[in-house]
């Protein structure tokens, strides 16, 4: 993987990076694992927004992943990487030997040829599922579940992975991308390895129409409104925000906690911040 500067043939070129896949196969994706994915513009069921700079964007079908791979013992070929407009990471499509195909989370690493399996007997490599409580500490891991048998929940993005710190009698204490250490239950699994795609946060879209073709609308500076319409408005020339960032609706916009408060809170060692 490699990161592609352009020639500064126009504005939109001029700033430009891109990641150059050598790793994905030329092959379109299966119909079978394939399904319709309806727009939502960032509107609720009664039609407002209740997500901000949405909208337009690309047309696009979902691919369904085996995040739960409840195969256990039964070995699966890599046919293909693939590109999955939904997600950062990579996407391997997986042959098995009683002929289901299934895909899952590309690691760094994985080729087509390779051979994945999962279960408490499977080797400790990259593409391969176990429970937490057998892979060793200081492995990297991706795709962990929560509940046992649920699927997994995080660790999902491209470049990212957890890394088991410890074990603790039925607990493994991990450490995931956000420096949050937590307790997670040895018997939820978890897939070996480093999501590839690992420059992803090195791309640089280069103009406002490749973010467009996301999906994502612009963005207007509450410095650029009235005061009626954003607290930070209003003002001769360019003033300042006179108060801590507040979003339009007055709450505040840095700091404030938006994290709800779960059951799973008990088994946070150590958080985020």
């Amino acid at each position: 993987m490699a990161l592609k500067k352009f020639k500064p043939t126009s504005a939109g070129r001029r700033g430009k990076v891109a990641v150059v896949s050598e790793e994905l196969t030329k092959t379109p994706p299966t119909k079978a694992l394939l399904e319709p994915v309806k727009k939502s513009s960032g509107r609720n069921n009664r039609g407002v927004i209740t997500v901000r700079h949405r909208g337009g964007g690309s047309k696009r079908k979902f691919r369904i992943i085996d995040f739960k791979r409840n195969k256990p013992g039964v070995p699966g070929k890599v046919a293909s990487i693939e590109y999955d407009p939904n997600r950062t990471a990579r996407i391997a499509l997986i042959h098995y030997a009683d002929g289901d195909k299934r895909y899952i989370l590309a690691p760094a690493g994985l080729r087509p040829g390779d051979t994945v399996v999962a279960g408490r007997e499977a080797p400790i490599k990259p593409g391969n599922a176990l429970p937490l409580g057998v892979i060793p500490v200081g492995t990297q891991v991706h795709n962990l579940e929560f509940v046992p048998g649920k699927g997994g929940q995080i660790v999902h993005s491209a470049g990212a992975s957890a890394q088991l710190m410890s074990r603790e009698g039925n607990y493994v204490v991990v450490r995931l991308p956000s420096q949050e250490l937590r307790r997670i239950h040895c018997e939820c699994l978890a897939t070996v390895g480093q999501l590839g795609n690992v420059d992803h946060k090195n791309e640089k879209l280069g103009k406002a129409g490749a973010s467009r073709w996301r999906g994502r609308r612009p963005t207007v500076r509450g410095s650029a409104m009235t005061p009626r319409d954003h607290p930070h408005g209003g003002g001769e020339g360019r003033a300042p925000l006179g108060m801590p960032p507040k979003t339009p609706w007055g709450k505040s916009a840095l700091g404030g906690r938006t994290r709800r408060r779960t059951v799973s809170d008990r088994f946070i060692i150590k958080r985020r911040k």
